[in-house]
């Protein structure tokens, strides 16, 4: 019997990272050292490592002109006290987004329009470069993905060393918040349960739809569904989300839409493996968002405005997981901490349902799989939610704990429950 538990808190070890402030190097590029005195004590709650946001638009403020020392100091830091480091390649802005404290825009060199999501009533959203411009000159004979990869090889080069032996994680941004996903709930335009709206207005978009509905033979499908509603609209609300979603238009269209996000993934992973895949001991991740609202209504509706298809017999989480899989992508799942009961069920919330059918998925597809919070939660409720999410059957390598904050370290209850959660999840 003790074998036996034993073997099982080994099979379901989680190892517990913990994500450090969004301002750990501020917008001048310098390490905040407040930050630096708190990893001491982090250690002491024997956590793996730290996460950290390594901003587009702080540590290349002119085009091919990086500055990483702050990132290097960091990495230094976290090896005398014995710590790993998970970079985030933060290729969007920070601030409009849920638990944004600050403003650190994308570089201010890129031009501010013809590059961006657009929704159907003219809106470009700056917070990432639209997919449409991964292979279109952008800026100084430029594509977008060349200059992603050009950023992460800078990055590998100016870590030297430190790749592998400290930083042992290189989670690559996809989209806004870090996410593969289309903005579709922007915060200055939504609140919640709105189902979000389309992101295929910009001019490189709808070249791409008008080209694939020729190329099924409907030039007609030229142009996205203007039916889906608003940002704040419920999805019983529209004709798209009632009707158009299951008639021939509305699945050639979101099956379009959800591959070009699954597309512009696969584009950006590539360019990171090519980049990171020569150094050993560092893994790659991708960050999957968790849109938990409407989940229990038939029409998928906020994750379909989102760009990810989940109606019609498809399973967009499981394409995803078997893209993952085959590039050794780990799939990076959030509001691990969330039970249906404390959601809003008028919304169709079921961030439990959720977090099963993506584990399901990732096992499906044998990928790996690590986990988020998505809020700030200090309570035993949470914790042992996040614990029974990771042993739900599905192996969950890593849990980044949203966030490092005073309240965390100052509190000693909060904390106490904190090294106790770092404990379960390592099955000690």
């Amino acid at each position: 019997m003790v074998v036996t538990l034993l073997l099982a808190s080994l099979i379901f070890a989680t190892k517990t990272n913990v994500m450090l402030p969004l301002t750990t190097v501020s917008n001048s590029g310098y390490l905040d050292q407040n930050v630096v005195n708190k990893l001491s004590t982090l250690k002491s709650a024997n956590i793996h490592g730290v996460m950290v946001d390594v901003w587009w638009g702080i540590a290349e403020p002119s085009p091919k002109s990086y500055n990483f020392a702050p990132y290097i100091k960091l990495a230094q830091e976290c090896q005398n006290r014995g710590l790993k480091m998970q970079c985030v390649m933060s290729f969007h802005q920070c601030g409009g987004n849920v638990g944004d404290t600050c403003s650190i825009p994308i570089p201010s060199w890129l031009p501010r329009s013809g590059y961006y999501y657009k929704d159907q009533w003219g809106h470009e959203d700056l917070e990432y470069l639209s997919l449409s411009a991964d292979n279109v000159e952008v800026h100084g004979g430029r594509t977008a993905l060349q200059m992603y990869a050009d950023f992460m090889t800078a990055f590998r080069n100016a870590m030297g060393s430190l790749m592998g032996s400290v930083v042992d994680e290189i989670q690559v941004g996809v989209g806004p918040c870090g996410e593969l996903r289309y903005p579709g709930y922007q915060m200055d335009r939504w609140s919640f349960p709105g189902i979000g709206a389309f992101q295929c207005f910009d001019s490189g978009m709808l070249a791409s739809l008008k080209s694939a509905g020729a190329a099924a033979g409907h030039p007609e499908w030229n142009s996205p569904p203007t039916d889906a509603g608003g940002y704040n609209s419920r999805p019983y609300d529209t004709n798209f989300f009632n009707n158009g979603q299951y008639s021939d238009f509305g699945k050639f269209f979101l099956k379009w839409y959800s591959d070009s996000l699954l597309e512009h993934g696969r584009l950006i992973l590539t360019e990171a493996k090519s980049v990171f895949g020569q150094c050993s001991g560092v893994e790659l991740a991708c960050k999957i968002s968790g849109i938990h609202w409407w989940v229990k209504h038939n029409s998928r509706a906020a994750e379909a405005t989102t760009g990810y298809y989940l109606v019609n017999g498809n399973n967009w989480y499981l394409d995803c997981a078997r893209m993952f899989k085959s590039l050794g992508v780990a799939f990076d799942f959030t509001c691990f901490e969330m039970r249906n009961h404390e959601q809003d069920s008028n919304a169709g919330c079921g961030p439990e349902d959720l977090v099963y059918q993506v584990l399901q998925a990732c096992s499906n597809a044998g990928c790996a799989v690590c986990a988020e919070n998505a809020l700030e939660r200090y309570d035993s409720g949470a914790y042992n939610t996040i614990v029974g999410n990771c042993q739900k059957g599905t192996k969950v390598s890593a849990f980044t704990y949203l966030r490092l904050t005073d309240q965390l370290i100052n509190n000693g209850g909060f904390f106490s429950e904190f090294k106790l959660l770092v404990r379960k999840l390592a099955g000690v």
